[in-house]
């Protein structure tokens, strides 16, 4: 039986409202300030080749309003929040009956996720909801789960992770197109190399910690980036490689021909067919990683990566080896970053420096640290909150009768982004499931034999 912690609250108290006015004025005058220039005009280049500038003082006050009325909301919950008693706290079991059910529902909605898009999109549709959002999501959710073994379970913040993804797709598209190998032969070939990656970047930060760590693991993915532009003729420079083979189906491939999978099962040919296989395979590869992370923190290997991320000095008074904990910890979280990377050099077909820059890395980490560090169910949501919201956006052509017809919601996703870091570091510091599960425990009571207390040996 699990439990949660219901809180009784009494004792409401007033609002000052000069308090959370005065508040609210003075974030709407901080907005007004940094809006200028940079929303309240917009550069343009008439036909003479001058620079002018457009007002866009409506936008200006859309995000001045938003601002006064958004501090005036925290500054009246804040009030009420501070004047509340919180009464003692009443334990309630939740059964494990029901967190295996909730989970059952939530694995029957993704296997069903791609025929409820064609159902409610139809068949040339649902394309874009399978693939930009379902697939998409999918791979930044194992890239989550990848790095949250580093960052969440050992505490080792590593800023250079999205160098293992490349580590993946470059070894994919290179091993596939020279050698002649198929997608099944080299996805774990592709993980062992990242893996590989991993201990060489563990090795000379086995006595860093905290900002320098992040600071050298920062470089590690640059140097890595840096790599792949320079060295054009492995990597191709600047154009990357194309051409890279598509994963098949047990040795059938998704085209038209008579030895396609359609023409196997007497079934007409379909683009959409690719795109299906593909999500079921990501599918598959991100549950995977989830379940194996489960379990690796089960083992004394886990339980010795959370020793580690809370007090390392207590952890090697303990006589665990920090040496091979660390390892062991970047080696498996690059391991799962290369078979993300593979198998996005598969579906894409062409890969390039531009698609590995240090922003990729960023967007990982915040989806750890936004859904609470060691949390798989958190990470879930804050990348399916985080990359859906952004494909979300490329949606909202209506925003243009709204802020006029050169206004594009794309371009305002980092804002987006920011302010939404914002707010959870202001609501949720540690993340949206900020509570973790013990990694062992015990269900039932048992007894302790005699001669495990008796005097001299309790």
């Amino acid at each position: 039986m699990a439990t949660i912690a219901e809180v009784k609250t009494v004792a409401v108290p007033a609002i000052s409202w000069s308090e959370a006015l005065k508040k609210s004025a003075f974030a709407a005058l901080i907005t007004l300030g940094l809006c200028f220039p940079v929303v309240a005009f917009r550069t343009e280049v008439d036909i003479s080749n001058r620079l002018i500038l457009l007002p866009r003082w409506g936008l200006v006050l859309v995000f001045v309003a938003a601002a006064f009325f958004g501090q005036l909301v925290l500054s009246i919950i804040a009030q009420r929040r501070a004047g509340i008693v919180k009464a003692k706290r009443q334990p309630i079991a939740i059964s494990d009956r029901a967190s295996i059910i909730a989970k059952a529902f939530g694995l029957v909605l993704l296997v069903a996720y791609p025929f409820l898009a064609i159902g409610l999109s139809g068949a040339s549709g649902s394309v874009k909801w399978i693939d930009n959002f379902g697939i998409q999501i999918l791979i930044y959710i194992m890239l989550g789960w990848g790095l949250n073994i580093v960052v969440g379970l050992a505490g080792l913040l590593d800023l250079g992770y999205v160098a293992f993804y490349a580590v993946g797709a470059y070894s994919t598209a290179l091993l596939t197109k020279t050698f002649g190998l198929s997608f099944w032969t080299v996805l774990p070939l592709a993980g062992i190399l990242a893996a590989f990656w991993g201990i060489l970047l563990g090795f000379p930060v086995l006595r860093l910690r905290g900002d320098y760590l992040a600071i050298v693991t920062l470089a590690f993915g640059e140097i890595i980036r840096l790599i792949l532009i320079n060295w054009v003729e492995v990597t191709g420079g600047y154009a990357g490689i194309s051409g890279i083979p598509r994963p098949t189906f047990f040795g059938l491939p998704f085209n038209a021909s008579n030895q396609g999978f359609a023409a196997f099962f007497g079934i007409p040919f379909s683009p959409l067919h690719r795109t299906i296989f593909l999500y079921y395979l990501i599918l598959i590869l991100a549950l995977l990683t989830y379940w194996v992370t489960i379990r690796l923190r089960r083992l004394p290997v886990g339980r010795a990566w959370e020793a580690l991320r809370e007090d390392e000095i207590a952890c090697r008074a303990l006589g665990i080896n920090t040496v091979s904990t660390k390892l062991t910890a970047f080696a498996i979280g690059a391991m799962f970053g290369g078979f993300a990377g593979a198998f996005f050099a598969a579906r894409q077909g062409f890969i390039s420096p531009e698609s590995f820059v240090f922003m990729e890395s960023a967007v990982i980490v915040a989806i750890v640290v936004l859904g609470g560090m060691g949390s798989p169910l958190g990470v879930a949501i804050a990348a399916t909150v985080m990359i859906g919201g952004t494909e979300i956006l490329r949606e909202l052509d209506w925003l243009k009768m709204v802020f006029g017809s050169d206004f594009d919601p794309t371009q305002y996703r980092m804002l987006l982004f920011g302010l939404a870091m914002v707010v959870m570091m202001v609501w949720k510091p540690r993340g949206l499931i900020s509570t973790r599960e013990p990694s062992v425990y015990l269900k039932s009571r048992k007894g302790v034999s005699v001669e495990h207390v008796s005097e001299g040996h309790g």
